[in-house]
């Protein structure tokens, strides 16, 4: 089976964080140009245009990005250029950092709620993964849903939690239509 181009390229960068024992610093390099991506979109659009040759984009990634973050991570950018795979530039780089927060046994957990969290309410989320899981930390994502109308969802890799109301009445519901009342009995 093909393995995905995100994991191809995020596990050469992780064994090549491992074997210059960088795994730190090449994970703050890549948060900060994942940051970079999502904050230009224009940037995102030149690189993936099909009328712009691979020479002019690797150039601007040079531009953009040589003295400012290692010159493997910016080897490693003007590979993925090189091979028209730039479309794929995030997820390489979010499979990295998932591969380096699982190395260094932190969690990444999604929280999405209804209405915006306090932080004692933060807390005592933290708290009882730290208590439920193996990991010694988390990185923690708070999402805003309103269609939630109460309760939680919480996600932790391919692991999901769902406490929410709007589960529980989608599920009463399937329940309800499931039900089939059989012709002829009569009620007791």
């Amino acid at each position: 089976m093909a393995k995905l181009v995100s994991n191809v390229y995020g596990d050469a960068l992780f064994e090549l964080a491992m074997e210059q024992s960088k795994l730190e610093d090449y994970l703050q390099e890549a948060q900060c140009v994942l940051q970079v991506l999502q904050d230009n979109s224009d940037f995102q659009q030149i690189m993936n245009h099909p009328k712009i040759i691979k020479e002019e984009k690797t150039q601007m990634v040079e531009t953009i990005f040589k003295g400012r973050i290692s010159d493997e991570m910016v080897g490693l950018m003007i590979m993925i250029v090189e091979k028209d795979h730039f479309a794929e530039m995030e997820s390489v780089l979010n499979y990295f950092i998932a591969r380096v927060m699982e190395e260094k046994n932190i969690g990444v957990a999604t929280v999405t709620t209804p209405m915006e969290l306090t932080d004692a309410q933060k807390e005592a989320i933290v708290k009882r993964l730290l208590e439920t899981t193996s990991y010694v930390s988390f990185y923690m994502n708070y999402v805003v849903d309103a269609d939630l109308i109460g309760g939680m969802v919480i996600r932790i890799g391919d692991r999901v939690v769902d406490s929410s109301v709007r589960t529980k009445i989608y599920q009463l519901s399937r329940e309800l239509s499931n039900i089939q009342l059989k012709v002829g009995e009569s009620a007791p």
